[in-house]
């Protein structure tokens, strides 16, 4: 069985949100199994926890942004890509992000800063099995029209783009 993982204990950053120029402080905890990667704004004045998942994006344009429900409206979080990138290539399924403003903090500017906080804090196995997708038949997304066509497509046998 290939187990769920999450991080041993709790580690912090500071820096500079890339867009909004504001200081962040971002507090990575661990997380039990089976609750995903999600988002907790403790600056707000009821803090807002945002579970990652498709359905919670809300805008891509210069930054990969999530929110409630994917409202843009919402309380929501901007440039999670480095840190989701760290996430993915160590293979941390849970993990709870405390984060003190609206976007992540830019650090280096590359995954690499969060994957060291991530490896010295430690990477502890769960007793939970890892759960995998398994795609079945041809997935495709589309949006716009001739020549502003813009489409990705992925199936079990070929990938194309």
């Amino acid at each position: 069985m290939v187990r769920q993982r999450t991080i041993k204990a709790l580690t912090r950053a500071v820096g500079v949100g890339v867009h909004s120029g504001h200081k962040v402080e971002l507090t990575l905890r661990p997380a039990p199994p089976d609750s995903g990667v999600s988002f907790r704004r403790t600056d707000l004045p009821v803090p807002v926890t945002i579970h990652v998942n498709a359905l919670a994006v809300s805008d891509t344009r210069m930054a990969s942004t999530i929110s409630a429900g994917g409202d843009p409206g919402a309380p929501k979080v901007q440039t999670i890509e480095h840190l989701m990138s760290a996430c993915a290539g160590l293979g941390i399924d849970n993990l709870q992000v405390d984060i003190t403003a609206e976007e992540v903090p830019i650090l280096d500017g590359s995954a690499a800063s969060f994957v060291f906080l991530l490896q010295s804090a430690g990477i502890a196995l769960q007793d939970a099995p890892k759960r995998f997708l398994r795609v079945l038949k041809t997935v495709e997304v589309r949006e716009g029209e001739g020549a502003a066509l813009k489409w990705h497509g992925w199936s079990p046998t070929t990938a194309t783009s």
